[in-house]
Parts: C-alpha cells; sequence; structure tokens
C-alpha cells in the first residue's frame, strides 16, 4: 500500500512524463489499463505514484508494438491477481511477440521497396530524365 503521505503527481505531471495525454490517461483509468487504483485527494483529484508511471510506461510500449487494448486488459488483470499466473502472462506476451515478429517483416518489406524507389528517383532526378508508372 503506497504511504498516503507520500508526495503525489498530477495527472498533467503524469501525461507529460509518459507522452500520454490527459484524455488518454483518464481512458487507460476507465478502461481497467492502470495495475492499481489511483488515489485521489479530498477534493477529487487525482493523484499518481510513481509505481503508475513505471507501469503506465509498460503499457506504452505495449500499446506502440501494436498490443491490443483488450490484451493489455488481460495483463493488467493478470499483475494485479500477483504470483502464480505467470504462466499466462508468458502465453500472453509470447502470442503478441509473435505479431510484432510479423509486423517486422512486412515493415521490413516495405521498407525494402521504399529504398529502392528512392533509388530510382534519385537517379532519375540526378539525370533530368520523368518517372514511368509505379
Amino acid at each position: 500500500m503506497p504511504d498516503a503521505a507520500a508526495p503525489g503527481l498530477t495527472i498533467s505531471q503524469v501525461a507529460e512524463r509518459t507522452g500520454l495525454s490527459v484524455h488518454a490517461l483518464r481512458f487507460y483509468e476507465r478502461e481497467g489499463i492502470l495495475a492499481h487504483p489511483v488515489r485521489r485527494e479530498a477534493g477529487g483529484r487525482r493523484v499518481y505514484a510513481e509505481r503508475d508511471v513505471e507501469w503506465l510506461s509498460v503499457c506504452v510500449v505495449l500499446r506502440a508494438s501494436g498490443m491490443p487494448l483488450p490484451d493489455i486488459r488481460a495483463y493488467t488483470d493478470l499483475v494485479r491477481q500477483g504470483p502464480g499466473n505467470e504462466k499466462q502472462r508468458l502465453v500472453l506476451m509470447r502470442r503478441h511477440q509473435e505479431r510484432v515478429v510479423e509486423q517486422m517483416a512486412r515493415l521490413s518489406e516495405s521498407y525494402d521497396l521504399i529504398s529502392y524507389k528512392v533509388r530510382v528517383y534519385e537517379d532519375l532526378v540526378e539525370q533530368g530524365g520523368e518517372a514511368r508508372a509505379c
């Protein structure tokens, strides 16, 4: 349990540190993406802890890698449950790892085509020629 006297972070500070918008932070909270409930001040303002920033940083990376929100939510649920479900976490992460590997292969193919096109157009521009179809 976090120390209630420990200084907390405002939603704006967390947004700045994580690169998420205030709107996205509220959305993540509503969607059950945060591993721990966000503490509230007497006036109802959210007070985040360092562990929230750390968790959100993990979520940002997972999301940027293409992990769907339902999978992030499932992972969050497993983390909230604590030790004992590492096999389920591993299955979830392996499945996502496979998707990322496939995504990287598609991006590599795209990069190769784009690099080829750049070389073609550089040559055309250098020679003063005109582009043909494609």
